[in-house]
């Protein structure tokens, strides 16, 4: 799918570092299961911090994102993740995370105003977690997928995970991915599982995986 779309039908096309602030932004109003998490945070970029921006910008990653034209080409939806996920972790580690905790103090609990969400994530800007080795034996691919609420429940979360397959798959010589959710979201584990997602034996809750050949 070309990066021009001659109707006024949202499209999808492949990410862009200077889609870097809508990333975040989409990320925060999608980041409480789904809705708004911006009731949760004074610092409200933290959680794109952590779970977009970076997909953009380092290497190993891959994204695609939906474009509304009719919104003068608002970004309102993304797929993200890497094809190689401990390579990923390691640029992140070595060049992202410094870079982007500098403005937030550690411990989290001295920055003036920072709520418990705010805390739990300049936490991880100090202290990176690591993807499951369960998970990674699986693939060394993972993704995360957060679209706007009004476009909810249109069929396009299916078609993001079918052009991040298409790019694995094709481009990447990969047969398998995974996810990680909030293990209470029921809503969001029947969705990946109606797609074929399956929980990861031996990962912590909520890591589901998909092969190529289920979807």
């Amino acid at each position: 799918m070309s990066d021009t779309n001659s109707s006024n039908a949202v499209y999808i096309r492949p990410v862009r570092q200077t889609d870097s602030p809508v990333l975040n932004r989409i990320c925060l109003l999608t980041g409480n299961a789904g809705q708004s998490a911006e009731h949760l945070h004074t610092f409200g970029e933290l959680i794109g911090l952590v779970y977009a921006e970076p997909y953009a910008h380092l290497p190993a990653t891959f994204g695609f994102v939906m474009v509304d034209p009719t919104k003068g080409d608002e970004v309102v939806g993304y797929i993200l993740g890497a094809y190689d996920t401990r390579t990923y972790e390691q640029h992140a580690l070595d060049e992202w995370f410094p870079r982007v905790r500098a403005k937030y103090t550690y411990p989290p609990e001295t920055n003036e105003g920072a709520t418990e969400a705010d805390k739990r994530y300049i936490n991880i800007l100090y202290n990176p977690s690591h993807a499951p080795q369960a998970a990674v034996d699986y693939s060394p691919a993972h993704l995360h997928i957060d679209i706007l609420p009004e476009y909810q429940r249109q069929g396009w979360g299916r078609k993001l995970i079918a052009r991040a397959v298409e790019h694995l798959r094709d481009e990447r010589g990969l047969t398998n991915l995974w996810l990680g959710l909030d293990p209470k979201n029921e809503g969001a584990k029947r969705f990946y599982e109606r797609l074929g997602f399956k929980e990861l034996q031996g990962a912590p809750a909520g890591t589901m995986g998909l092969n190529f050949a289920d979807f």
